[in-house]
């Protein structure tokens, strides 16, 4: 037993954290195109940070459950009710049996993540959860979620240890029509650039297009002046990539991207940015900041360090905690035996 769709919304898929290794055969990585709420999610819900979820976009999802389990909702707040009843992110949260939880439209980011504990019964394929929908591979069939689906679970729980103190701060994304800074490495091509197309990347504000998907985000802008023309001899896209076509116009390649392609890459997305990036709709306007590699390794340690330090946070509670609010502000405090 598990969920049953009852409306898809605009697109809802499964995914995990991606389809790793199997580029050098031509397999997209796909998987969350927010992997921060990905990981909160199932670390709130007590799985593997690379358990399947549910990557709603834009809201408007129903699911009815037919058993009961914990879930976690991280990500864009698309307004939640459960049974009519307001339903809290960023939190660990019963459900039961023969309940419906619906979404709005997000007002605010894009992609909202569901965590069920115990993980969601969706075969493996090449290791991965993950839909990647151009290719068909992986996920429910393939495919996005269509109203009548149904999901089991492989290990539900009804309540999980200290589950009040599974809660974690949530998240503010940008709304469409706002600035938002998106850090950069130069390269690996940006010498296919002359210095005034490069001086345009950083000077300018690019516009998230309607026309942007799982696959990549292209801008309205300024267009980049290269030296010679963008073809190159076809190498590999990293996720981030920042491709630049001959119209000039920057295509910045996002969790479905393709394996390898023939246009230079000016610039590279540093991977501590790519969740925020994840997060914008169209309509967002980017300021490109120029970072070095050793900032962008020393944030992506940073993130990596307070990840690890929730999940033992989770995993080794004992004795009493608290959430206490000291002058506006939140700290969760725990006292342990003895003290």
């Amino acid at each position: 037993m598990g969920i049953l769709i009852q409306t898809p919304g605009v697109l809802t898929t499964v995914q995990d954290l991606g389809r790793m290794g199997h580029q050098a055969c031509g397999v997209s990585p796909s998987g969350a195109m927010d992997q921060k709420s990905t990981r909160l999610a199932n670390i709130l819900v007590g799985n593997r940070e690379n358990e399947g979820v549910l990557e709603v976009t834009l809201g408007g999802t129903s699911i009815v459950f037919r058993r009961s389990n914990v879930i976690a909702i991280c990500g864009a707040p698309a307004p939640a009710v459960l049974d009519r009843q307001p339903v809290p992110f960023y939190k660990a949260l019963s459900v039961q049996a023969g309940q419906t939880l619906s979404f709005q439209y997000a007002p605010q980011g894009m992609r909202t993540y569901i965590a069920f504990a115990g993980g969601l019964d969706i075969p493996l394929v090449m290791g991965s959860r993950s839909t990647h929908l151009k290719s068909g591979i992986g996920g429910f069939h393939g495919r996005k979620l269509q109203q009548g689906d149904y999901i089991g679970f492989r290990s539900p729980r009804a309540y999980l240890p200290h589950q009040e103190l599974r809660r974690v701060e949530e998240e503010h994304f940008p709304r469409s029509g706002e600035t938002v800074s998106i850090r950069l490495l130069l390269g690996p091509q940006e010498d296919a650039f002359t210095k005034l197309g490069q001086g345009t990347l950083f000077e300018s504000l690019y516009e998230i297009s309607q026309n942007s998907d799982r696959m990549g985000y292209r801008l309205i802008g300024q267009p980049i002046e290269s030296k010679n023309g963008s073809d190159i001899i076809t190498d590999g896209i990293a996720l981030g990539s920042v491709q630049i076509p001959p119209s000039g116009l920057p295509i910045i390649m996002m969790a479905d991207r393709q394996t390898t392609g023939g246009y230079a890459k000016i610039a590279t997305v540093i991977t501590q940015d790519i969740s925020l990036l994840a997060q914008c709709p169209p309509g967002v306007k980017l300021r490109f900041v120029q970072c070095d590699v050793e900032t962008a390794q020393a944030l992506r340690i940073a993130g990596r360090r307070n990840i690890e330090a929730l999940i033992r946070r989770f995993q080794h509670m004992t004795g009493s905690s608290y959430w206490v609010q000291v002058n506006g502000k939140t700290y969760f405090v725990t006292l342990e035996a003895g003290t």
